[in-house]
């Protein structure tokens, strides 16, 4: 079988990208880093007349000032070796092994199937807004709006991350068959700004719970107002488990994933305690 592509496309700006994209539609295949892109070519998955790699776009800026803003192209190692807040860092060490942190970019990370999107999800848990660019112009969702309504539209292309700065308490947690490079089962980052001794929000976002990382609103709604006591951890952690939507695959079951939702948000919110 000849899987050879026709074309391979590398924009010196984004701009010159968003033309490739007006020019080739739906046959354009686009290519961050390539960790799961070239995968796919070179297994026979998928057959692309084109292919367009991003990396001379330049889209790799990383920023923190009173905020975080990330071009889709920022590699995860380049979030590791920065000043980007301790959940971000976090995350993007959870991200496969050294050669895929040192090729994973941001963006890719975002628009990966599941249950890829372990840094995606520590964005989730925060503020974060996507900056999505079209040749009719350019909009900005929250990452949530994002997942919930098909990620992008046709000929927009996934630009730039803005995130806040977590202003309470982080943690994160991935739950995998073994400590490191490993397919997630269930990974849970949370963010929880207290008034006193009470919860005045509560964001818990998950991976591996649905066809995209999700929030669980309902299990933060249980938290707001209260301490992060023991019946509270656990009442968030059921509905937590209730609300998520698993998916089986060769890692596992639904029915694990649901389980280790609840087991795995109870101990990041104690991880706060």
């Amino acid at each position: 079988m000849d899987v050879a592509v026709k074309n391979y496309l590398l924009p010196e700006s984004v701009d010159e990208a968003i033309g490739y994209l007006k020019e080739y539609g739906s046959d354009l295949m686009i290519s961050g880093g390539g960790t799961h892109t070239m995968m796919l070519i070179n297994n026979g998955y998928v057959l692309p007349d084109a292919v367009m790699g991003l990396r001379r776009a330049g889209m790799n800026q990383l920023s923190v000032n009173g905020g975080v803003t990330l071009g889709a192209m920022t590699t995860m190692s380049q979030v590791i070796n920065s000043d980007a807040p301790d959940l971000l860092g976090v995350a993007a060490h959870n991200v496969g092994g050294w050669a895929i942190r040192n090729m994973g970019t941001v963006g890719g990370n975002i628009m990966m199937p599941a249950p890829a999107g372990d840094f995606a999800v520590a964005l989730l848990a925060l503020d974060t807004e996507v900056k999505l660019v079209s040749a009719s112009g350019e909009r900005s969702v929250s990452l949530a709006e994002f997942y919930e309504t098909g990620r992008v539209q046709s000929g927009e292309l996934l630009t730039e991350i803005s995130a806040s700065v977590p202003s309470g308490k982080t943690a994160y947690i991935k739950y995998a068959r073994r400590d490191a490079n490993a397919p997630t089962i269930i990974t849970v980052a949370v963010h929880v700004t207290m008034d006193g001794d009470s919860v005045s929000e509560a964001r818990i976002a998950l991976n591996g719970a649905a066809q995209t990382p999700m929030r669980a609103i309902e299990a933060e709604n249980v938290l707001n107002g209260r301490a992060l006591e023991p019946d509270a951890i656990a009442q968030a952690a059921a509905i937590a488990a209730e609300e998520c939507d698993p998916f089986s695959d060769a890692v596992a079951t639904d029915w694990y994933r649901r389980k280790m939702v609840g087991v795995y948000v109870t101990r990041a919110l104690e991880n706060l305690t």
